[in-house]
């Protein structure tokens, strides 16, 4: 296969030398079945070895080589060459302090997402001997579209909220949060409920749309925060307890 030449800019910031991040030009002869990924790829092993990105399974799945392509948060793994005219402009996630290059510090958003207790909590947990925790395909379907998130973080990148109140919990994290209330076999909707619903939660969403409008794997953030907030206001009113969705 032939290849084609293609220009890219990336934003290149080495904290230890620069002051402040800057654009670098590169041309990279790219083959025709190219993602932005393996154009970066290039670059680093070929072009430019100080070229600083993050990257793991390459299949949409690990979550870890989002970035700005043209000023739009996608995973680079999934962003064809073929599908940009002119200059590509490769950029590190928004709303994310840079720590080298394309790779941003993710701590405060991991302590977001664990703030949310992203896991099934049990009152009194079951014996061993007493068995699983079973659920119907009915109540699997009730929260299976917001467990697919993959912490990309493309969300908080596109989130307007983000970009003025750095201390929004953010739509992610509300999405795993809401999944769990959902969650038959759990019983951690009160120990959630501050995360969710206080002063940095769910009722600062001004409902922009863009973090589902970003997310790759369809979890759609923005209609999870609105479904959390219907159950926030129900509880708050006391038609809805704190302790369980029903």
């Amino acid at each position: 296969m032939e290849t084609q030449t293609r220009k890219f800019e990336i934003l290149r910031y080495r904290p230890e030398e620069q002051s402040e991040p800057e654009f670098r030009s590169y041309e990279v002869p790219c083959m025709p079945d190219w993602v932005v990924l393996d154009a970066l790829n290039a670059i680093k092993d070929d072009i430019d070895p100080t070229l600083s990105h993050r990257w793991s399974c390459r299949m949409g799945v690990c979550g870890s080589c989002g970035m700005l392509v043209n000023g739009r948060p996608v995973l680079t793994c999934a962003a064809f060459v073929r599908d940009y005219e002119g200059t590509i402009r490769v950029e590190p996630l928004s709303n994310f302090p840079i720590v080298r290059d394309l790779v941003v510090e993710l701590d405060d958003f991991v302590h977001k997402i664990q703030s949310v207790k992203p896991w099934i909590v049990r009152k009194l947990e079951k014996d061993v001997e007493q068995g699983e925790y079973r659920q119907s395909p009915a109540q699997l379907e009730e929260f299976k579209q917001f467990s697919m998130c993959i912490n990309c973080a493309l969300c908080y990148a596109a989130c307007p909220v983000l970009a003025s109140e750095p201390d929004f919990v953010g739509p992610a994290a509300i999405a795993l949060g809401h999944r769990y209330n959902l969650d038959s076999r759990d019983e951690g909707n009160a120990e959630r409920y501050d995360a969710m619903h206080g002063h940095n939660g769910v009722w600062s969403c001004s409902y922009a749309n863009e973090c589902s409008q970003v997310c790759p794997k369809h979890v759609d953030p923005a209609m999870a925060v609105n479904q959390a907030k219907l159950t926030g206001a129900l509880q708050w009113t006391g038609i809805l307890p704190k302790k369980s969705m029903t």
